[in-house]
């Protein structure tokens, strides 16, 4: 045990020794997540400034003018009355996000049953802005087909021709048949923080795979791998003693990160026995991963290229740089073959307020993930340490 104890020293005294180490292993994932969550967070307090241009005057230019100031809309939407030419150029110089243009003669239009449309005047840098007014404009319409259809029926039905105006009226003032409503599930809303907090880390943990592979072949170029397997150390003390070592860093790192991004930027981990258990279970996939690489490459040129294809290949599959709950199902279905897929799920799951129990299912994925890709290594790599 001591010889094991000896051997992870060395090698974590290397690896802090190493400023690329500490940058990779603490200062990046703290800085990329809070960055990456700061680029993308916009998107939860998104905020449009659009123009209304009434060139029609008639009473549907009015009854949307209405809907837009409704308090439903006032935190997404800021609503300036302009004219066509001036909101025309303020959309394109990129101070207003877009217009809303009633066209002359639109109510005229709708009364007659003939064709009318809504225009919407979009700015390139502004698609989503642009696109809440879309909706905004097509729910209008869709409400104005719907009393039109109302109108129609009760005329076919019997109704005077000469009651259109308070029938339109009655329509336009009856309540959906049907609503949306939100209802509280319970829980917590996940914030980005919370998400890219352990994305990041998890992926600048990957990169231990290529430290190590490459710190064992710089020690078997020195002859240093040769001279602790001339001393009365059995194989397994080495290889134990540099999993100990990559445990240890790994471990330090993404604890550091949990701690480090709860504190100063209020992410959300979730129970400290369940996070514990998830960041262990990763970083022995890790730890596993890197025997493998070690395992099947014969030079350092090659573990660090095969490195670099299982870090990114894991990050892109997982989910690190996109929320895989907005993926396709095939990348959905495909980040739960990878242990860091797992583990954000994990992480995701407590963060939004789980019990600590929905860890289970997670930890013992990653671990299984762990147990083959060992067990590959084992095979694949046998003898690599000789006496």
């Amino acid at each position: 045990m001591r010889a094991v104890l000896l051997i992870a020293a060395k090698d974590l005294r290397q690896r802090f020794r190493d400023r690329s180490a500490i940058i990779v292993g603490f200062a990046a994932p703290l800085l990329i997540s809070f960055l990456m969550s700061a680029a993308f967070g916009g998107a939860e307090d998104l905020h449009a400034t659009i123009a209304f241009v009434d060139e029609d005057g008639g009473e549907l230019g009015s009854a949307l003018e209405e809907v837009l100031s409704i308090p439903e809309l006032e935190e997404v939407l800021t609503v300036e009355t302009r004219d066509r030419a001036d909101a025309a150029a303020r959309v394109d110089d990129g101070d207003l996000d877009a217009a809303l243009v009633v066209p002359a003669g639109f109510t005229t239009a709708v009364i007659a049953g003939e064709g009318a449309e809504l225009e919407v005047l979009a700015g390139v840098d502004a698609p989503l802005s642009a696109a809440i007014t879309r909706a905004v404009a097509e729910g209008f319409l869709t409400q104005v087909r719907a009393n039109r259809v109302a109108v129609a029926t009760a005329i076919d039905a019997g109704a005077p021709v000469t009651d259109i105006a308070a029938l339109a009226e009655r329509a336009a003032a009856t309540a959906p048949a049907t609503a949306l409503e939100d209802q509280p599930l319970g829980g917590r809303e996940l914030d980005l923080i919370s998400y890219y907090a352990p994305g990041m880390a998890i992926f600048f943990l990957l990169y231990a795979i290529g430290f190590t592979a490459k710190s064992y072949f710089t020690e078997q170029r020195e002859g240093t791998l040769d001279r602790m397997a001339a001393a009365p150390l059995r194989p397994s003390a080495i290889l134990a003693g540099k999993a100990l070592s990559v445990l240890v860093y790994g471990t330090t790192s993404l604890t550091t990160v949990a701690v480090v991004t709860s504190l100063a930027f209020g992410a959300e981990w979730g129970p400290a026995g369940a996070v514990a258990a998830i960041v262990l279970a990763m970083v022995l996939a890790v730890v596993a991963l890197t025997a493998l690489v070690i395992a099947v490459s014969r030079t350092e040129r090659q573990a660090d290229g095969l490195a670099s294809i299982v870090t990114f290949t894991l990050a892109l599959l997982g989910g690190n740089f996109v929320f895989v709950a907005t993926a396709p199902e095939a990348m959905r279905r495909a980040a739960l073959l990878t242990p860091n897929g797992w583990a954000l799920r994990g992480f995701t799951d407590l963060a939004t307020g789980s019990a600590a129990s929905s860890a289970v299912v997670p930890v013992l994925s990653i671990l299984v993930f762990a147990a083959i890709t060992a067990a590959a290594a084992a095979v694949t790599g046998r003898g690599l340490v000789t006496r």
